[in-house]
């Protein structure tokens, strides 16, 4: 019998809308459904991935069935198991790990975009543990955590036609990191008088279309904001109104930012002065909307003071919370993902395992407690799991040395760590000595070659969706699942509830599948479940102004911080060792003086390097065994401008060699437009292509992988982030 049932594309975040011609339970055809979120036909004729779904879905490479290895880690040789068998085993093997060291011994990783998130930080909670290992502290954890001291809540961009004068997009570029409608707009920008300011080393498309490009030395953005406030400031440009009546630290905010002028800024930053203070007047000029990316979220040291700059720019201005400029996110009407996730069920002993204690008092139990106080003045919360998660240095020391405690086991969720977390030499050794390594994914990943159980994920097409922002906004985007999972392939959920229930967690799995899971989560808002599938989306416009709404006093009920104002002088972060106002950090080096001299007498040079700039189609390093996208993108490149080819020797194709004192990593040389003295490298690179990964290469894991360059150890003292940008390298041509 055939059909045609609603589905979703889960290839990006965007997830979206298909039909799917099902017959006999099989997806036979995938078309575009125009009539769902995001409703824009231009965004999936532009998208390479999406025809993905219905090679993946019958790959040949996918794992159909649990596997558990049978030879020594890497060995590459595998058995079948039946679904009870493994995950009996599984759960026996946790259970007396639990007994032997603890409930903190299990540690987890989780990824995306094939993932639910809340399923296993559920099972994580009621397991005991706290120790969630992700990449937060380097994409989303902190302009969160800086939204929310700040204003009391997480800020949105509102781009408004015939509202917004301005947009400035800092550290991202949207046109490769996502192909989705926020691009298709960007395009837009011009014809509907909306000037573009772009602040990027790189000269990305966005650049190309911007009326201002300011390509800041990498590491110095937060130098660049206070620059900005100082002009908007010294020359009268800030809103009197709005910082009078709702903000806090305005003067010391002024004084800090004096030294700050064009000309020093420029200095430091690597740019003209006069963009700087043009910059400025056009942010002044509002409304004015800005988004950030992950561009100023991996650069160390700097990345909370750049983040709280940005917070303090907008305030400055009066652009919080007004149309064209940014929105105040509303609290979900939906059941929160901090509710799903449970992590309320960690008693005080197992919240004491947490292994960022000492170390990173923000990204803790004691700074999510210390924010949660504020943001429940408005009756939010943020969700737990996230922003406590473990700082993988800390969870990679734990693994080596059992200090403070062993952690023997390891949960892998649609992440491939070898590839995606910082200093793979050292993550590869951690997850060679652990007792128990288990791994859902879609493939035999590099870092599921060193598994002990790989089990199945249900991938799209087989899986519903409620995408819904981390759980610190109002809107939800997704769909059904177009057929059951194929052969013997799991939702996480599945997984997670079926292992909750071995280990005596039932009474809090009550829904059996995914889709009933996230009914339920719809519930309070009063939506059902069939009537969101119909639609794609769950979305409620937000109010503006929320701090002028009358609180239970009949006063305006202001922003929930310590103030009850916007703090440009943050009144919480001093009490965790934080400072109240932002200030340039230290940049990270990687390269000692005794390996700079000794290969610069080898004909090297030392640059500064970035990477993770996103290239479509790939993702991470996800998509790169597609035979097409190969083609068109065959192989790792770094780029430089021409100009930095010139001085050091170089031509485009040359094979150059990079190097730091954690290791070495050969790339293809390509010319980039960028500014100068400065090297781009691409992120997450491996080669499906040589087979399925085993000892030793693992699929070439050690030949152009930047990680092998890089450092987790914990560069910024709130949060724990490391570095991916602004670090050094040594180059030369191979």
């Amino acid at each position: 019998m055939a059909e045609v049932r609603p589905t979703n594309c889960h290839f990006c975040g965007y997830c979206c809308a298909f039909l799917a011609d099902v017959e006999d339970g099989r997806v036979v055809g995938l078309r575009p459904d125009p009539s769902r979120y995001p409703y824009d036909e231009r965004i999936l004729a532009g998208c390479r991935r999406w025809k993905m779904n219905l090679d993946v879905l019958d790959s040949p490479r996918r794992v159909n069935h649990p596997l558990r290895r049978v030879g020594e880690r890497g060995s590459g040789r595998w058995e079948e198991a039946g679904w009870d068998e493994a995950l009996d085993d599984i759960a026996g093997r946790l259970e007396a790990l639990r007994r032997q060291y603890g409930p903190g011994t299990l540690a987890s990783a989780i990824g995306g975009p094939h993932g639910s998130f809340w399923p296993l930080h559920r099972f994580m909670s009621l397991f005991g543990s706290p120790n969630n290992m992700g990449i937060g502290q380097i994409c989303w954890n902190p302009r969160i955590w800086m939204d929310a001291i700040t204003f009391g809540w997480t800020i949105e961009a509102d781009v408004l036609p015939g509202i917004t004068k301005a947009f400035f997009l800092w550290g991202t570029n949207p046109a490769q990191s996502d192909n989705s409608a926020f691009w298709q707009s960007i395009r837009g920008l011009r014809a509907n008088g909306i000037k573009l300011v772009v602040a990027d080393p790189r000269f990305t498309q966005c650049a190309s279309l911007a009326d201002l490009w300011l390509p800041v030395r990498p590491g110095t953005d937060c130098t660049l904001a206070l620059g900005l406030m100082h002009v908007i400031i010294e020359e009268g440009l800030w809103d009197r109104a709005f910082v009078g009546e709702w903000c806090h630290g305005f003067d010391e905010l002024a004084a800090h930012v004096r030294p700050f002028t064009p000309q020093a800024v420029g200095e430091f930053c690597g740019l003209d002065p006069q963009d700087i203070v043009e910059a400025a007047r056009i942010f002044a000029d509002g409304p004015a909307a800005l988004v950030s990316g992950r561009g100023i979220d991996q650069v160390g040291a700097s990345v909370a003071p750049t983040h709280r700059a940005i917070c303090d720019l907008r305030a400055i201005t009066g652009n919080v919370d007004r149309p064209g400029s940014c929105v105040l996110a509303e609290g979900s009407d939906f059941t929160p993902e901090v509710e799903f996730e449970m992590s309320d069920a960690l008693t005080p002993e197992q919240r004491a395992l947490c292994l960022n204690d000492g170390f990173t008092p923000l990204q803790s139990f004691e700074g999510y407690d210390a924010v949660r106080r504020q943001t429940e003045k408005l009756g939010r919360r943020l969700p737990m799991r996230y922003m406590t998660s473990a700082a993988p240095d800390r969870v990679l020391h734990a693994m080596e040395t059992g200090e403070p405690y062993p952690v023997r086991a390891l949960i892998v969720n649609a992440t491939n760590p070898l590839l995606t977390y910082a200093d793979t030499h050292r993550v590869y050794e951690a997850l060679r000595g652990l007792d128990l390594l288990v791994v859902l994914d879609y493939y035999i990943t590099p870092t599921a070659a060193l598994a002990d159980y790989v089990l199945p994920a249900a991938g799209a097409i087989e899986r519903p969706i409620f995408q819904i922002h981390g759980g610190v906004a109002n809107h939800g985007y997704g769909g059904p699942a177009a057929v059951e999972p194929y052969y013997g392939r799991k939702t996480d959920y599945d997984i997670f509830r079926e292992l909750g229930l071995r280990l005596g967690q039932g009474e809090h799995w009550p829904q059996e599948t995914l889709a009933e899971a996230y009914a339920a989560q719809l519930e309070p808002a009063g939506v059902d479940w069939d009537d969101y599938c119909a639609s794609g989306i769950y979305w409620r416009q937000p109010a503006y102004e929320k701090h002028l709404l009358p609180g239970a006093d009949g006063r305006p009920r202001g922003f929930a911080t310590s103030t009850g104002k916007i703090e440009l002088a943050s009144e919480l972060l001093p009490r965790l060792g934080g400072q109240r106002l932002p200030q340039q950090g230290r940049p990270v080096r990687l390269c000692s003086p005794d390996l700079v001299r000794r290969l610069e007498a080898e004909g090297a040079a030392h640059l500064p390097m970035i990477t993770g700039a996103r290239k479509q189609p790939y993702n991470a390093s996800m998509y790169l065994d597609n035979p097409a996208f190969r083609k068109a993108v065959p192989q790792p490149v770094a780029e430089v401008s021409q100009a930095t080819a010139r001085r050091l020797g170089l031509a485009a194709g040359d094979r150059v060699r990079l190097a730091t004192d954690f290791g070495e990593a050969e790339f293809a040389l390509a010319i980039a437009k960028m500014r100068d003295d400065l090297i781009s490298v691409d992120y997450g690179w491996w080669f499906p292509e040589r087979g399925v990964p085993q000892a030793p290469d693992f699929g070439g894991i050690w030949e152009s992988n930047v990680n092998t360059l890089t450092s987790c150890a914990l560069e910024e003292p709130l949060i724990g982030t490391w570095a991916y940008n602004a670090i050094d390298v040594m180059v030369r041509k191979a």
